[in-house]
């Protein structure tokens, strides 16, 4: 099938400025879902690379570790974006089980996009300081406003993940590719 796809003569139809054209908007669609949590943006940004690579070849001037480095900061975004609900919550001075409560909160928040982002860890670090930790209520609310200021450190993480994503890619396009 990939050589189908690869050998398909439309390709050299697409002009360089086309497949700039089109690399362009993906980028900056993948950086605006890098505010937005219901596009995968830097997933988009990676995509955006691959799709310039696969049109343009040779002349995209991406090299092989480009693809690695991205893959790698997109890993890194991922984990930190899960694990920041929960570290804000430690550090607002919750317990064990107030981090645990904010990443089932995450994870839950993912059905109920995009406020449940933000307010999944909430709930979930409140709920569970209460009812497990046996907490009160001023340290539950606490650990939870920790847990969502942590959720939205993961998107100041994320747009600076997408920014460094386009930057690595356009230096390695126009600097150090062939």
């Amino acid at each position: 099938m990939w050589e189908t796809i690869s050998g398909w003569e439309g390709w050299n139809e697409v002009s360089t400025a086309g497949a700039w054209l089109i690399t362009a908007c993906l980028l900056f669609i993948g950086l605006v879902g890098c505010f937005l949590p219901i596009i995968p943006g830097p997933l988009i940004i990676l995509i955006a690379v691959l799709f310039h690579w696969f049109v343009l070849r040779q002349e995209s001037g991406v090299e092989w570790w480009t693809f690695v480095v991205l893959v790698a900061l997109i890993a890194a975004s991922q984990i930190y974006d899960i694990v920041s609900g929960a570290a804000g919550s430690r550090w607002f001075g919750g317990t064990r089980w107030g981090a645990i409560g904010a990443i089932v909160g995450a994870v839950a928040g993912l059905f109920f996009l995009p406020l449940g982002l933000i307010l999944g860890p909430l709930i979930g670090a409140c709920v569970f300081e209460l009812l497990l930790a046996e907490q009160d209520a001023r340290k539950a609310a606490v650990s939870g406003f920790g847990s969502a200021v942590g959720a939205l450190s993961a998107v100041l993480v994320k747009v600076l993940v997408g920014l460094v994503m386009i930057g690595w890619f356009l230096v390695d396009a126009f600097f150090i590719g062939t």
